[in-house]
C-alpha cells in the first residue's frame, strides 16, 4: 500500500508540474510551443525513472506505462515516441525484459496517444481515453510479456498483474488527465469571465464615444462636407471591430492597428490640431498575434486622461516593436500626468466605474498567466507612459509561441 501511495503522489506530482506550463492550461493543444513539448518530455521521463527508483520489480502501477501513453494524449506524437523508447531501454537495460515485446507495446502507446492527440484532440484530453488507452496497452505488454518469457525476474503471471494492474496504470493515467482539465476548465472559466468584463465595458463606451462622432461628423458635413464618407467609413470600421474582436482569442497586429487608426481619425475630427500622433511601428510585426482590443485601451487613455486634461495642442506616441523574444506596444502622451504614487489607484483601481487598462489587465492574466507585463508611469507635467508587453507569436498558418520567462528588465514588474 506504501508503494502505490508513493506512485499515485508521483502521478499527482507530476500532472502538478504540467499544469505549470501555460500552454497545457488551454485547450487548443496547437498552441503548444517547442518549450511546452520539451517540459513535458522532461516530466514523463523523470516519470519513468520512478519505476526503477521506486521498485527494482513490476508493480501494480507501473509509471512508465502511464508516461508513455500520457505523453502521447498530452503533448503529441514526438513526445510519446521518445518517452517510449526511453523506458523501453529502462525495462530492457535495468530489468533484463526482452525487447521485442516491450518494444512493442510501448510504442504502440506512444504513437496511439500522440495520433490521439493530432487528429481527435478533444478526445485525447478526456480522462476516460487515457483509462483505455493505458489499460489496453498494459494488457498487450503483460500478454506479449508473459507469452514470450513466462520466467523472466518479476514477471510470474499473477492475477493481479495480469488483470488488477492494467486497471491501477489506466486509472493512474486518467488521474493525470483528470488534474490537467480540471485546471483548464478553471482558467477557461475565467477567461470567459474577463471576457464578458470586457463587452460590458464596451457596452458602455460605444454610446458615449458614438454620440461625440456623430457630433463630429455633424459638424463635418458643414465645413467639410467631402470627408464624410471617409469619416462614416471609419467610425463603421471601428464599431463592427468593437462587435466582432472579442470573439476571437487572438487577432493579427495589422487588425488591431487598424482599429487604433479608426480610433484616432474621428478623434482628431474633434480636437483637429490640438492631436498629433507620432508612430514608430516595425512593419515586420504586422503578422503577429495580439488579444483584441489590446492597443486601443493604452491609446484611449492616453487622449482621454491625457490630452483631453490640456487645453493646448498634446502629442501621443505610438511606439510597437520586438523585444527579444517579447512584442513590446507603448503609447507615450504629454499631458499633465498623475504623481506616481496615485498611478495603481488611477489606471487599475478595482471598483463599480473600473478603468479600460484594470479590465485589460484582467483580460491578459486569463490568457497569459504571469507572462506579461504592463506597467504605467507618470510623472506631473511630464505626462504618462503604459508599456505592454506579450509573448512574441507569429502566425505562419499556425501559431508558434515564444517562451514565457520574464524578461530581465521587467523582473518585478509584472502585475499580479
Amino acid at each position: 500500500m506504501d508503494t502505490i501511495f508513493t506512485e499515485v503522489c508521483a502521478l499527482v506530482t507530476a500532472a502538478f508540474v504540467l499544469t505549470l506550463v501555460p500552454g497545457f492550461r488551454r485547450s487548443e493543444r496547437s498552441l503548444l510551443s517547442m518549450r511546452d513539448r520539451g517540459t513535458a518530455l522532461l516530466v514523463f521521463l523523470i516519470l519513468g525513472l520512478v519505476e526503477e527508483v521506486t521498485s527494482s520489480e513490476v508493480g501494480w502501477l507501473n509509471e512508465r506505462i502511464v508516461a508513455v501513453c500520457a505523453a502521447g494524449l498530452v503533448a503529441g506524437p514526438f513526445v510519446g515516441v521518445a518517452v517510449s523508447v526511453f523506458v523501453t531501454w529502462l525495462a530492457v537495460r535495468f530489468d533484463g525484459l526482452p525487447f521485442e515485446w516491450i518494444g512493442i507495446s510501448m510504442l504502440c502507446g506512444g504513437l496511439v496517444g500522440g495520433c490521439l492527440f493530432r487528429w481527435r484532440p478533444q478526445l485525447a484530453q478526456r480522462p476516460l481515453t487515457g483509462f483505455c488507452l493505458t489499460l489496453a496497452v498494459s494488457l498487450l505488454r503483460n500478454c506479449l510479456v508473459f507469452i514470450h518469457a513466462p520466467t523472466t525476474r518479476g514477471m510470474s503471471p499473477t492475477f493481479e498483474q495480469v488483470w488488477i494492474a492494467p486497471v491501477l496504470q489506466g486509472l493512474g493515467a486518467a488521474l493525470i488527465l483528470a488534474i490537467v482539465e480540471q485546471v483548464r476548465d478553471h482558467d477557461e472559466q475565467t477567461r470567459v469571465a474577463a471576457a464578458a468584463e470586457v463587452r460590458a465595458l464596451q457596452a458602455r463606451m460605444n454610446p458615449h464615444f458614438l454620440g461625440n462622432a456623430l457630433n463630429a461628423i455633424a459638424a463635418l458635413a458643414v465645413v467639410a462636407p467631402g470627408e464624410v464618407p471617409s469619416a462614416a467609413g471609419r467610425l463603421r470600421q471601428f464599431l463592427r471591430a468593437s462587435f466582432d474582436q472579442h470573439e476571437r482569442a487572438l487577432i493579427p497586429l495589422e487588425e488591431e492597428l487598424a482599429l487604433v487608426s479608426a480610433y484616432l481619425h474621428i478623434e482628431s475630427l474633434r480636437l483637429g490640431n490640438r492631436l498629433k500622433v507620432k508612430r514608430v511601428i516595425d512593419p515586420h510585426l504586422s503578422k503577429v498575434l495580439v488579444p483584441p482590443f489590446a492597443l486601443q485601451p493604452l491609446v484611449e487613455n492616453a487622449v482621454l486622461h491625457g490630452l483631453h486634461s490640456c487645453a493646448r495642442a498634446g502629442r501621443l506616441g505610438l511606439r510597437v516593436h520586438a523585444a527579444g523574444s517579447w512584442l513590446e506596444m507603448s503609447v507615450s502622451d504629454d499631458g499633465q500626468g498623475v504623481p506616481p504614487e496615485d498611478v495603481e489607484q488611477t489606471f487599475f483601481a478595482e471598483g463599480p466605474d473600473v478603468h479600460a487598462l484594470a479590465l485589460l489587465r484582467r483580460r491578459l492574466q486569463g490568457l497569459y498567466g504571469r507572462s506579461f507585463q504592463l506597467v504605467a508611469c507618470s510623472q506631473v507635467g511630464q505626462g504618462t507612459t503604459v508599456t505592454l508587453r506579450v509573448p512574441l507569436r507569429k502566425c505562419f498558418g499556425g501559431l508558434s509561441e515564444s517562451p514565457r520567462t520574464i524578461p530581465p528588465g521587467f523582473r518585478g514588474l509584472a502585475l499580479q
